[in-house]
């Protein structure tokens, strides 16, 4: 069966981590019960240019009904192949052609850290103290 949204061309898809406190109301809150079990995920969405967005939903929805997994296939910012599974998706049509919108299921850790920590805070003349150690 063909279980596979891959990504073939263009950038590493932009993860938005979907949140319940992210909506005051209560219109995102679905994802929380679609995810209940024993390990704990994070929910994200993204969306995707296609060029057929109803045909990979109806391929997504006969995954679904045969009870398999569907992933999204995509290479991550150095390159590495990551596969996440899709728990819901929605096919939409615009103006400036087809978009995929595809909620995905994430470990914890797959959070991307925030790179812009501030390291600014110590300064060359400021004094650890008398208890550090530099090895």
């Amino acid at each position: 069966m063909n279980n596979k949204i891959t990504i073939i061309e263009g950038p590493t898809p932009e993860f938005q981590i979907v949140s319940e406190t992210a909506f005051g109301d209560g219109s995102q809150s679905w994802f929380s019960s679609v995810l209940e079990g024993p390990f704990l995920y994070d929910t994200a969405l993204t969306n995707l240019r296609t060029f057929d967005a109803q045909r990979l939903l109806d391929r997504c929805l006969d995954t679904w009904a045969a009870k398999q997994t569907m992933f999204l296939e995509y290479k991550d910012r150095i390159g590495l192949l990551k596969e996440d599974p899709i728990i819901a998706a929605r096919a939409l049509q615009t103006e400036e052609g087809d978009i995929l919108l595809l909620w995905v299921r994430r470990e914890l850790s797959d959070e991307e850290e925030d790179d812009d920590q501030d390291y600014d805070d110590f300064d060359e003349g400021d004094s650890l103290g008398d208890d550090d150690v530099f090895f």
